[in-house]
């Protein structure tokens, strides 16, 4: 059986107890290095989730029908994660998917704002529709090493938009930090991030 696993946004005191429980059962743990570095204790297999995900789809095929498998998602696996690919991948009956609070719920609790009509969107390796982002009240987006705070604060000044941007750094470590800014205020660097994006008329 292949599970996927959301494990939140990091700390794994964010985990809920059905995603701990098919931890604890797995024969084979499949993640990031960060994300098996969580699992200390496990002592089944592990393997490596690197840019290869089409040989670990071959690999995850080979082996579900025998073993129990799970693989690790950041956050919750359907928001921009691995879930998405192996839906895709897998039949229904070979697949079983665990929500996770994702990164954005995190952010969004934390900063006391409401998710209702809320747009979300991603820069992981994508540039952004950044006309559409401008165009909508409230969105949070998912970022990367290349377009982060900084250049979503550059796009929306370059659009005579000088919104609110909450910045959640680190989110849920013992390092977190979380900035509420003007779009003009925004500085160039910030660590593994995700954003809110407050185009408030």
């Amino acid at each position: 059986m292949l599970t996927v696993v959301g494990i939140g946004p990091g700390a794994t005191e964010y985990l809920t107890l059905q995603a701990q429980r098919a931890i604890n059962a797995a024969e084979i743990l499949v993640g990031g290095a960060r994300q098996l570095a969580l699992f200390t204790e496990f002592s089944g297999e592990t393997r490596l989730l690197d840019s290869d995900l089409d040989g670990l789809m071959s690999w995850l095929a080979q082996r579900c029908e025998t073993q129990r498998i799970v693989v690790l998602a950041s956050g919750d696996p359907l928001v921009y994660g691995i879930g998405k690919r192996l839906a895709a991948h897998f039949p229904p009956e070979q697949l079983r998917i665990i929500p996770g609070i994702s990164s954005i719920q995190y952010l969004c609790a934390r900063a006391a704002v409401d998710m209702n009509d809320l747009w979300i969107t991603s820069s992981h390796g994508r540039e952004p529709d950044f006309d559409a982002i401008a165009a909508q009240r409230k969105v949070a987006m998912v970022t990367d090493a290349i377009i982060g705070p900084y250049a979503i604060a550059r796009a929306m000044l370059a659009r005579g938009l000088n919104p609110t941007l909450i910045i959640g750094e680190k989110l849920s470590s013992a390092d977190e930090r979380i900035h509420r800014l003007a779009a003009c205020e925004v500085a160039q660097s910030y660590g593994m991030n995700v954003v809110l994006i407050l185009n408030e008329r």
